[in-house]
């Protein structure tokens, strides 16, 4: 049993070590980008910018990086559950030389998702196209994962349009970005809640275990406590730790657990035939049935077919013969009395969520 909701402090590769096998379900991880900056960078009122120059971001060369590279994410496969994924996001300075080593080291590729920020810093230089964009890649373990997309939940929240993989978010500033008490930011390359918001809601359940081998402030952890997932967090700067164990301790457990489940898939639901709610005896042989107009009426046959007159078939072959439709859905197209006295009709479909209940969740 892993302790979870914490942050280790320590060399992230040493400490992924120290885990167990197949002990996460998710691996997002903002590792060095190894910036290879020459000087310092100056606004064109010759004020110095705020650019990563800490020690963390420095190697020797691409062979030290790409070693870096390989330990962390042998590690990271390792503890990854077999229908885990990771997440790595990544610059032109080293995305690739990442993406390289993933499908080396038997990652199955599922996305490139491109973070295009809405308001990137300018390049003030004017020697080169701003730099408005950054690359996660999402890969699962093996082609053979059950990896989670919580496709329908991705869908719904882009408002019933297909989730792209062009992502428009702004980066982290405002009250969002920590400052220290003289106003200076705490960590150089915070990522916004906004952008793990999307990748913790897509990829991952209520309760499953998120690890961010480059912890920095915390925003995984955040986004993960905020939507009721369990997070373990590696960091090896005492300042970072502390920083984001102010911010993780401020943040309220959640409450009403069911507000962070995905929304299901509609394929995932098991699927209730007509004619099993015939069999339970919810609608008997011989019961009519209307439209909500009661402009057709139909027969119930044992079989689960209905009739009327020389034609018969399905709930839903029938109801798209009368209609001169090349297809319909019967379980709301065809109606029942809703009581024996009462003139109101009812949708049949009021009966296979019935049964479903009766089944499934009973």
């Amino acid at each position: 049993m892993i302790q979870t909701n914490c942050i280790y402090q320590g060399n992230s590769i040493e400490v992924m070590r120290s885990l167990p096998d197949k002990c996460v379900d998710v691996v997002f991880a903002d590792p060095p980008y190894f910036m290879q900056l020459g000087g310092d960078l100056l606004r064109p009122d010759s004020s110095k910018v705020d650019a990563v120059t800490d020690s963390w971001d420095k190697f020797a060369d691409f062979l030290a990086y790409d070693t870096f590279t390989i330990d962390w994410l042998k590690e990271a496969r390792r503890i990854l559950k077999d229908d885990g994924t990771l997440w790595v996001i990544g610059s032109y300075h080293n995305i690739f030389r990442v993406g390289y080593q993933l499908q080396n080291l038997g990652f199955w590729m599922l996305n490139d998702i491109i973070w295009v920020k809405t308001n990137p810093m300018p390049n003030f230089k004017g020697t080169r196209f701003t730099n408005a964009h950054e690359t996660l890649i999402w890969c699962a373990k093996s082609d053979k994962s059950k990896y989670t997309f919580n496709y329908e939940s991705m869908k719904v929240f882009n408002e019933d349009t297909q989730m792209r993989s062009d992502w428009h978010l702004p980066i982290c500033s405002g009250g969002e970005r920590l400052k220290t008490d003289d106003g200076k930011k705490v960590h150089t390359t915070q990522k916004p809640e906004s952008l793990l918001y999307r990748v913790i809601l897509a990829s991952t359940n209520p309760g499953d275990v998120i690890l961010d081998p480059f912890f920095g402030t915390g925003t995984t952890g955040a986004v993960a406590k905020k939507l009721g997932r369990k997070y373990i967090g590696i960091e090896r700067e005492e300042t970072y730790i502390r920083y984001a164990q102010k911010r993780l301790d401020e943040i309220a457990d959640i409450i009403d657990d069911t507000l962070y489940e995905p929304k299901s898939s509609k394929r995932a639901e098991p699927r209730i035939p007509f004619g099993s709610v015939v069999e339970h005896g919810l609608l008997k042989p011989g019961q009519k049935l209307f439209d909500i107009k009661k402009r057709y009426c139909a027969t119930v046959r044992a079989d689960g077919s209905l009739q009327t007159g020389r034609e018969s078939g399905s709930i839903h072959q029938l109801g798209a013969k009368l209609q001169g439709l090349p297809s319909c859905n019967g379980w709301t197209f065809w109606h029942m009395p809703a009581g024996r006295k009462s003139d109101e009709l009812v949708a049949i479909d009021s009966l296979r969520q019935q049964l479903k209940q009766a089944i499934y969740v009973a």
